[in-house]
């Protein structure tokens, strides 16, 4: 047998495991979970041969006015099923009905994602900025989710990249309060602080390049977690990485934590 042929058959053989796992890895697009609403519909992203794996609801980032749902690449192909959530957004909704399609879009991969090979005991909520406001917000004030059969202390992770905890600013531009006005009411994460919460994986950018005070308050946001005895925080700083960039960085942080 000639070299070149070996070398072929060679590379036919290593082919097959990547092709393999090319075939079983699928994704299912624009799965409504509230009907009549065209943005509220869910991306997933699964391996048709796995079952009970582990489950990541991603929430984008834009500041609740803009964005589109989208997989992240970095969690394609991790043994896990990754769900990527649409919703309405500002001024054609308010803050509160968009945390409502957010909590309907986590229930529904709650009643569902076992058709996906995803283990409902191993869910992970997890955003951007906006995104990150929004899983911190169902998982702190349990009335959301409760509306629909789900407890929000079920899940593994609340992994929030660059959150707001204090009321989000475009809920305060809602109200004519600018934007550098603190406000901490029933629309802030640090408004619910409990130590029965489930464990949070708090992630920004460096504080002198991101959003302002976006850090600070994380940081507040996890002392205070703390001070009350919550018994699971932990809070990265990436150095160097503005708002936008930290994303990456903060999933591989995500993926290193789920040890996926």
């Amino acid at each position: 047998m000639s070299k070149v042929l070996v070398k072929a058959c060679i590379l036919a053989l290593l082919c097959i495991p990547l092709q393999a796992q090319a075939k079983n890895n699928k994704t299912d697009n624009n799965i409504s979970y509230r009907d009549g609403v065209e943005r509220c519909a869910l991306d997933i992203a699964y391996d048709s041969d796995r079952q009970e794996a582990p489950v990541i609801v991603w929430f984008h980032g834009g500041g609740l006015t803009k964005g589109n749902k989208k997989i992240p690449e970095k969690l394609r192909g991790k043994n896990c099923v990754v769900v990527a959530v649409g919703y309405r957004l500002y001024p054609d909704a308010s803050v509160s009905e968009i945390i409502d399609d957010a909590a309907m879009a986590v229930a529904w991969v709650v009643n569902n994602i076992s058709r996906y090979g995803g283990d409902t005991h191993k869910i992970i909520l997890s955003g951007h900025s906006a995104g990150a406001y929004l899983v911190s917000m169902l998982a702190l004030d349990k009335q959301y989710l409760s509306k629909y059969g789900v407890d929000a202390d079920q899940f593994s992770l609340i992994a929030a990249f660059a959150g707001q905890m204090m009321t989000h600013f475009t809920e305060k531009e809602s109200r004519g309060i600018e934007k550098t006005q603190p406000v901490i009411d029933s629309l802030a994460p640090l408004h619910h602080i409990r130590k029965d919460a489930p464990p949070f994986l708090l992630v920004t950018g460096d504080r002198n390049l991101e959003m302002i005070c976006r850090y600070e308050e994380n940081a507040l946001f996890c002392g205070l977690m703390k001070h009350i005895g919550h018994p699971s925080m932990t809070l990265y700083e990436l150095q160097g990485f503005t708002h936008k960039t930290m994303v990456q960085p903060a999933l591989q942080l995500l993926v290193n934590t789920l040890k996926l």
